[in-house]
């Protein structure tokens, strides 16, 4: 297996990107591997302000462009506070937000950056939203120029309380407290 030097990953401040990005440094770290940190933040933000007339307009202004990326960097960077002392362990990491398509500018950076891998975390959806949209994961393993890990939180197993749950052959499964 060849050494990691680069890795990406692509966070957008849910629970799950936590996941994700804490197995990113840690294999950058053992690889002693540099991590690209990125965030790509939506443009259909931009079309969402109001112009001067207070109504939406077609026009998208430099600024308003310039303010969104500033915010995502800000938030960035206070989601990124949790993680200073992994950060440190890590020989080089550094920090990119984009604006555009998720899944095209993730392939894109991965592609610029010349990445050995991309690590994820994917959402939980459901099962007829993954069929019909997919899922950012699942776009970004297709069209990647390298490998895609994919990480899952732990799920925890749960049995339902007080109610029997039919197996095959009829047999009941459950508590009868």
């Amino acid at each position: 297996m060849t050494r990691l030097k680069k890795i990406l990953a692509p966070i957008d401040f849910s629970r799950n990107s936590r996941v994700g990005l804490s197995f990113a440094l840690s294999l950058a770290a053992e690889n002693s591997a540099e991590l690209v940190v990125l965030h790509v933040e939506s443009e259909f933000k931009a079309w969402q302000i109001p112009d001067e007339t207070g109504f939406f307009s077609d026009r998208v202004y430099r600024w308003e462009v310039d303010r969104i990326v500033r915010e995502a960097i800000l938030d960035l960077n206070n989601f990124l506070e949790k993680y200073r002392e992994e950060l440190r362990r890590v020989p080089q990491a550094r920090r990119r937000v984009v604006l555009g398509d998720v899944v095209e500018k993730i392939v894109d950076v991965a592609r610029e950056e010349e990445t050995d891998l991309v690590v994820m975390s994917p959402r939980a959806h459901g099962s007829l939203r993954r069929f019909f949209l997919g899922s950012v994961t699942d776009k970004v393993t297709r069209r990647a120029p390298c490998p895609v890990l994919s990480i899952c939180s732990a799920q925890v197993a749960r049995r339902p309380s007080g109610r029997r749950t039919p197996l095959v052959g009829g047999i009941l499964q459950g508590s009868e407290a």
